[in-house]
């Protein structure tokens, strides 16, 4: 499967406090800056091929470690989602790794025929539709399919750009939806 999807690019953290969880990564291990948006303006979404009846509310923070990208997630109400589900079971930490591409219904075609379940998707405005997959096989393993074209191109380069350059001040930058 890593030939169809390319270099993993992002590791994905569900956190309860996005505030602590920031302040852990740029304080202990020097990550950031963080750019983070207290809403990230979830603008479609479905939980196993079902529209909620209201959409998340989620903040993230983003910053690169090297090429990796980091995101830190934390849920801002109860919308059933892949991000609750992994909080409820195995609480804060790790939850996903994502591949970025702009072949995004292509490999979404891929990761379906390939016995993968859509558990969640959705889209932020205009930047790009993504979809979280998992396995029945591996329970905890979850894949996020993150469409990376125009406007979530730009702003995930001009993070690891930030990120090569960064001096250690200015650790977290909000910013707005």
């Amino acid at each position: 499967m890593a030939l169809t999807l390319g270099d993993p690019r992002q590791v994905g953290y569900v956190v309860s406090d996005i505030e602590v969880a920031m302040k852990h990564w740029h304080t202990r291990m020097n990550i950031g800056p963080w750019f983070y948006k207290e809403d990230i303006g979830v603008t479609e979404f479905s939980y196993y091929g079902q529209p909620v009846d209201v959409l998340p509310k989620v903040s993230i923070a983003i910053a690169n470690s090297g090429h990796t990208q980091i995101e830190l997630i934390q849920l801002r109400n109860d919308t059933p989602s892949a991000w609750s589900d992994s909080l409820r079971v195995n609480g804060d930490g790790p939850q996903h790794i994502a591949y970025w591409t702009e072949q995004y219904d292509d490999v979404h075609a891929e990761l379906i025929a390939a016995g993968l379940t859509e558990a969640h998707q959705g889209r932020c405005g205009n930047r790009g539709r993504f979809s979280y997959f998992v396995h029945a096989d591996v329970p905890g393993s979850v894949i996020e399919l993150s469409e990376y074209t125009g406007g979530k191109r730009a702003y995930f380069e001009s993070i690891a750009e930030a990120a090569r350059n960064w001096d250690g001040t200015d650790p977290v930058r909000v910013q707005s939806a």
